[in-house]
């Protein structure tokens, strides 16, 4: 009679451990996963209850006790060790989840946890084979080596590019959001890294998957460590016809107006070669970003022709067109053109309308004023009476206490103050000696009175320099709204 007591005891006991296990199943999955500590909470509360009730019932979990499947009892029995084993994996892998951190490395942390918990959930699975079915885990290496030998080699590619994809990640080679350069000349921004691959995009806009197995195996670059600055270096030949000194100074001046590289660390002019033809120079410069080389190598080339021109640089013959040369320029006999105030005029995009017998009118009326180093040409908010064409030097542009941006030969300023009767939104100082060229309201007012076009053109141009230097970007109709006040006033002040 005691033992059937005992037995219904012992079997009631097992129910309720299985119905315990269950309900832990489900409270583990209906807690979100961001909540890793309340589920390691009640993963602990779980388990430790469901230790007690097998020990209460001498069921021993870590010990096979020679249960068969012949009665339900039996099967209770193996059912209830195996969802203790599991909550014993999901207890550990709470633990894992929480205290397993890499400070400042989130990709490097979550695949460190993948693999734990990887390891976790094979270590109890063989565990609860060995302990509760019985099954000799030796043996059962031993047999499974032959299969894992096969589908090694049936996954070999596969299996590279896991462990490369865990080498790389834990090597730091890269992070997500850097850009790479390999040694195939493959270039981008990394956006994504898997187990098998990485996904790179290009400039081209497309996305190149690289295998990891063969990522690992190339020669990589990280432009975006420890920063993005990027350096540029541009090979131009200038004509022997001044001395290198000169020639240095006038790169230097070209480099030092390019708004489109950085100031620090400074650029640097190498003079490379020189013979009979040309002197080589190089421009070393640094970009904030691999994205801006395209516009930086534009603006550098078009403000070396720019400064050439004004110094009067003449551009060395390419190598491959020298022997066709009867004599080479030199500094006796070279004659490098005038830059006239014509010459400036007809390069500035909003006299391109003007017809020859204007332009030559405007350029007649041109007066030349200069400024010394560091000399202030006008401060911000005064007005300048008088249009000028920068000839030669560069002009440093400053809103407030932050230099905005710097302009050089055939730049223009105090449009606003002549068309607009407005103060400069900039403070204008020299950072060369500068050459201006300085055209009045009087020389102005008969072309804007015959060509309508040109005033509203000069209108949107100051209204769009005014929003760019106040860092206020505006819609499409803010800017045609203030380029309409701007002319509205250009007409008041002309009379048209």
């Amino acid at each position: 009679m005691l033992q059937l007591y005992l037995e219904g005891l012992a079997r009631a006991s097992l129910a309720w451990l299985i119905t315990l296990e269950l309900a832990g199943i489900v409270v583990w999955h209906l807690i979100p996963r961001w909540r890793v500590n309340l589920r390691l909470v009640v993963e602990i509360g779980f388990f430790a209850a469901m230790t007690a009730v097998l020990i209460g019932s001498d069921i021993s979990p870590i010990r096979f006790q020679g249960y068969g499947l012949e009665d339900a009892h039996a099967f209770a029995v193996i059912m209830a060790k195996l969802l203790w084993w599991l909550h014993l994996a999901w207890a550990i892998i709470g633990f894992v989840r929480i205290y397993l951190v890499l400070e400042g490395k989130p990709h490097e942390e979550h695949l460190l946890q993948d693999i734990v918990v990887g390891l976790v959930y094979l270590c109890v699975t063989l565990s609860a084979l060995a302990f509760v079915l019985g099954i000799p885990i030796g043996t059962l290496v031993a047999t499974s080596g032959v299969i894992a030998i096969v589908l090694g080699l049936a996954l070999q590619n596969t299996l590279g590019d896991v462990f490369s994809g865990i080498a790389l990640t834990l090597g730091r080679s890269y992070s997500l959001g850097d850009w790479i350069l390999l040694a195939d000349g493959t270039e981008g921004r990394v956006i994504a890294s898997t187990w098998r691959s990485t996904q790179v995009l290009t400039g081209a806009n497309n996305v190149v998957a690289l295998p990891n197995s063969v990522l690992a195996k190339l020669g990589l670059t990280n432009i975006s460590q420890p920063d993005e600055t990027h350096l540029l270096k541009m090979t131009v030949r200038v004509a022997p016809t001044r001395m290198p000194s000169i020639v240095e100074d006038v790169m230097q001046s070209v480099l030092a107006g390019c708004n489109s590289i950085v100031r620090e660390p400074p650029p640097q002019v190498a003079l490379k070669n020189l013979d009979a033809v040309a002197l080589e120079i190089e421009l070393q410069f640094w970009v904030r970003n691999p994205s801006l080389r395209t516009k930086a190598r534009n603006e550098v080339m078009d403000l070396f022709y720019r400064h050439c021109k004004s110094a009067g640089l003449l551009l060395a013959m390419p190598p491959s067109a020298i022997a066709l040369m009867n004599e080479p320029p030199s500094e006796e006999s070279a004659k490098p053109p005038e830059i006239t105030p014509l010459a400036l005029i007809e390069a500035i995009p909003i006299f391109f309308g003007l017809t020859m017998s204007e332009k030559e009118l405007l350029a007649r009326s041109c007066t030349v004023r200069e400024y010394q180093k560091n000399d202030v040409i006008v401060h911000q908010g005064q007005m300048l009476a008088s249009m000028m064409i920068v000839r030669a030097g560069i002009v440093a542009m400053r809103y407030g206490e932050q230099e905005q941006r710097r302009l050089s030969p055939g730049d223009f300023f105090g449009e606003s103050g002549l068309l607009a009767g407005m103060g400069e939104v900039c403070t204008l100082q020299a950072l060369t000696r500068v050459t201006v060229y300085e055209i009045d309201q009087q020389s102005f007012a008969p072309l804007l009175d015959a060509r309508p076009a040109m005033a509203e053109e000069i209108a949107a141009r100051l209204s769009a320099r005014a929003d760019h230097v106040r860092h206020l970007p505006l819609s499409k109709t803010g800017q045609e709204r203030s380029a309409r006040a701007l002319l509205k006033a250009m007409r008041t002040i002309f009379g048209s």
